[in-house]
């Protein structure tokens, strides 16, 4: 069952396409990573999800039924550019914004103790926000993002700012979340990041959705029946009947070989050959990363 969905989403700036006709399903307690290369309109779809700004035609649907705005005040939002009043305590703030999002003040107060201890930071709660570096800032942001317990969460560049130290420890409690019951929409640059967390993605660039599915059926369609062979010796490639797609040597001083399957031979035929040439020292199917798929579905439309 899908917790949100938008159908025929279109926004335009002038003669500026920034959307064009966006459908997308966002299955509930899966993370769903919303990517795209800068200015390919993830931020604007997101806003009209969050109804800062307004779609020029469709609609969004969010548990059944078209989006309003107690939907919205329900749902935790981590925006790109972040917006924290640099003046007030980190107390003060994280009351102030969790109350903006309904809960009562003992509530906020349960909720605030629950997670400065959970992230060891206690004793951040009487510094001013401005005292605090880019990577302390953020992690204030996402517990106000997260503290009123929304059932989806909307992260935007969620990881920026952080050390990798921290971003683990973000990863981990995203993970917490979806277990917990609630859906999350990653929109990122960090690709292994992707592979680590979504299940689903949907893929923007110059307005339109180019790729689109759960994150396994999209890495298995763009398998190309390419193995990575570590071997010594010299493969001939006896005809021509094999591509090598890419040639280097390890720190082993193996030959590593990117060789693709060209016809209905199977890689047990292959294996059989390479044996028959070589000493081979690893042999293993080259699956697609999601930077990979990224960068070839991006540059089909570029050269398209």
């Amino acid at each position: 069952m899908n917790i949100l969905y938008t159908k025929n989403i279109s926004k335009s700036y002038g003669d500026f396409w920034a959307l064009k006709d966006i459908n997308i399903e966002v299955p509930k307690q899966s993370i769903f990573g919303l990517l795209g290369p800068n200015g390919a309109g993830k931020t604007t779809l997101i806003r009209i999800i969050t109804q800062i700004i307004f779609a020029d035609t469709g609609k969004v649907h969010f548990d059944g039924r078209e989006i309003n705005e107690e939907d919205v005040r329900k749902m935790g939002y981590l925006p790109e550019e972040r917006g924290l009043y640099k003046k007030m305590k980190v107390g003060e703030h994280l009351i102030y914004l969790a109350r903006l999002k309904g809960l009562s003040r003992n509530d906020a107060l349960t909720k605030i103790k629950y997670w400065l201890n959970k992230f060891q930071i206690t004793d951040w709660t009487d510094k001013k926000i401005e005292d605090l570096s880019k990577g302390m800032q953020q992690k204030i942001q996402f517990i106000a993002t997260i503290i009123h317990d929304p059932s989806l969460i909307i992260l935007d560049e969620p990881f920026s700012g952080f050390d990798p130290i921290n971003v683990n420890i973000i990863k981990d409690e995203i993970l917490k979340l979806k277990n917990k019951g609630a859906t999350i929409i990653f929109s990122t640059h960090r690709m292994e990041s992707v592979e680590e967390l979504c299940d689903h993605i949907a893929l923007i660039n110059k307005s339109n959705v180019i790729l689109y599915g759960s994150k396994q059926d999209i890495k298995q369609n763009h398998r190309s029946n390419t193995y990575t062979v570590d071997y010594i010796g010299e493969f001939r490639n006896t005809n021509g009947q094999f591509q090598i797609t890419d040639q280097s040597e390890t720190e082993e001083g193996y030959i590593r070989s990117n060789i693709r399957i060209t016809n209905d031979q199977s890689p047990n035929e292959l294996l059989s050959i390479l044996i028959d040439e070589v000493e081979v020292h690893a042999f293993q199917e080259k699956i697609p990363t999601m930077n990979d798929i990224f960068i070839s579905k991006v540059n089909e439309g570029t050269n398209a």
